[in-house]
């Protein structure tokens, strides 16, 4: 692989989304107004010639990193942080985001958006993503964010067949454990439709919850299709809380 000499700007937020194969696909957003995820994968199924968008991938094959300048100081500060399954691609980010020789923080090891286990079953309808195709892709077309989805999300807006859905959870704890399985399970088997589910643990990320307007957990939010729809409890009525995420 290789990778040409580029000029950033001081201020940008970068994602990258790797395959298991090692293909890399990024983009540099110097408006900061959201990650991009779903245009990734949407490109990668265009660049790999796949037969739907591999959200599966998100978040477990990412790196993010975010260029800001302190109010007071002035000076650039930068937040790198990379999920396990890619941390060996270290030297590549810097290459791409001209991080000299940062080392990115490794963020904590989530299983249920990682488990080696759910990530082979893809492997046969998507073989592409475990081959290597030296791809060093960088995605250009990160038009500037300009609806509500957009102000009030990680994400710009999907295809019209795709979901954006975070769960709220706190703890690592029993009922958490229960509640992403039973999530996975239904959105798995039951959707049918591509979708990427994020996981926020209020108690490391409180802001968020907030943000978000949620004031008790779990709580699952659906960001996109619009409306937002928000559904609160402990998802034992799991036919109805697939209709509320499939509703319109």
């Amino acid at each position: 692989m290789t990778t040409s000499a580029i000029v950033l700007p001081d201020i940008f937020k970068g994602i990258a989304l790797f395959t298991p194969g090692g293909d890399l696909i990024y983009c540099i957003d110097p408006d900061k107004q959201t990650h991009w995820h779903l245009n990734l994968c949407a490109a990668l199924q265009s660049a790999l010639g796949l037969p739907e968008p591999p959200h599966f991938l998100v978040p477990g094959f990412t790196a993010t990193i975010d260029r800001w300048r302190d109010p007071y100081s002035h000076r650039i500060h930068t937040r790198a942080e990379v999920y396990p399954l890619v941390r060996r691609y270290q030297p590549l980010l810097n290459a791409i985001f001209a991080t000299d020789d940062r080392a990115w923080f490794t963020v904590p090891w989530q299983e249920q958006s990682s488990n080696p286990t759910i990530l082979e079953t893809y492997r046969q309808q998507f073989p592409q993503l475990w081959q290597s195709h030296d791809l060093i892709l960088r995605y250009q077309e990160c038009p500037a964010a300009n609806s509500a989805i957009a102000a009030d999300s990680d994400y710009t807006n999907p295809s019209p067949k795709g979901y954006v859905l975070r769960l709220f959870v706190s703890g690592n704890n029993a009922n958490t454990k229960h509640t992403l399985e039973s999530i996975h399970q239904l959105l798995e088997r039951e959707l049918h439709h591509p979708y990427t589910l994020k996981v926020i643990d209020i108690s490391k990320h409180p802001e968020q919850a907030e943000s978000n307007h949620v004031s008790a957990i779990p709580t699952l939010v659906r960001v996109w299709p619009q409306p937002v729809k928000r559904i609160i409890g402990e998802f034992e009525d799991l036919p109805r809380v697939l209709q509320i995420i499939a509703t319109a």
